[in-house]
């Protein structure tokens, strides 16, 4: 589904325009990005839950050249979904 399949869903089943849900939809996700750059949890009741985690600095290898490299610590958003959801996956 793409943004547009999306919005003109979610504009169609609430009888508003698409203009209006799109705003509402650019605010979502940008309340969600704030939240997440702040390693704040993000849960949606009935779809799942949207948790930064740590990564920790590693060795790895480059597959080209076979050279051992470090890999730096980083952040990753990971995503666990609700039971309602997983549950829906196999009605």
């Amino acid at each position: 589904m793409k943004i547009a399949d999306l919005i003109d869903h979610i504009a169609t089943t609430t009888d508003t325009s698409k203009t209006d849900t799109r705003k509402v939809l650019d605010a979502l996700i940008e309340a969600m990005t704030a939240a997440a750059r702040a390693g704040d949890e993000i849960t949606l009741p009935n779809f799942g839950k949207f948790k930064v985690r740590e990564v920790a600095a590693r060795e790895g290898r480059n597959p080209a050249t076979g050279a051992t490299i470090q890999i730096a610590a980083s952040r990753k958003l990971a995503f666990t979904p609700a039971k309602a959801l997983k549950d829906s996956l196999n009605d």
